[in-house]
């Protein structure tokens, strides 16, 4: 009998609440975009729900702006494998802003493989607020 085929479905994207390494749940979403503002401890990324894939691995990719490092480097995407825990899994990949922000904003490129296929995919334009946007989004 033939394996069946994974299925990959991307549940959430944008803005969410803050991610904790140690707790069992995912951040919640709390806007669907792909324009984020620069703001520090802002979460961003996705969500995909993985069915018939347990054992699979799964390699992530986040596509930096050019972001330096202590020594002015610019440092490198950052990857990583895992595999697939149960055969219905939620995965969450995302980033947060962190100082100085001037070299976070553009574009983040954030990439899901499976068996060496992209199968998630999602850009996010980094963007630094104006002043008028800070006081529209307070009601003035």
């Amino acid at each position: 009998m033939a394996k069946s085929k994974p299925v990959v479905s991307m549940e959430t994207y944008g803005i969410h609440s803050t991610w904790d390494a140690e707790s069992k749940h995912l951040p919640k979403i709390q806007t669907f975009t792909t324009d984020i503002p620069a703001e520090i401890d802002i979460e961003f990324g996705f969500t995909v729900n993985i069915k018939k894939a347990r054992g699979e691995k799964i390699r992530y990719c986040i596509y930096h702006p050019g972001i330096l490092d202590d020594n002015g480097d610019e440092l490198d995407p950052f990857d990583g494998e895992l595999h697939v825990r149960t055969n219905d899994w939620d995965f969450y990949l995302g980033d947060t802003i962190w100082a100085p922000i001037s070299d976070k904003i553009g574009d983040w490129r954030m990439t899901l493989e499976l068996n060496g296929k992209v199968v998630a995919e999602k850009t996010f334009n980094v963007y630094e607020r104006n002043e008028g946007e800070f006081w529209k989004r307070r009601g003035f």
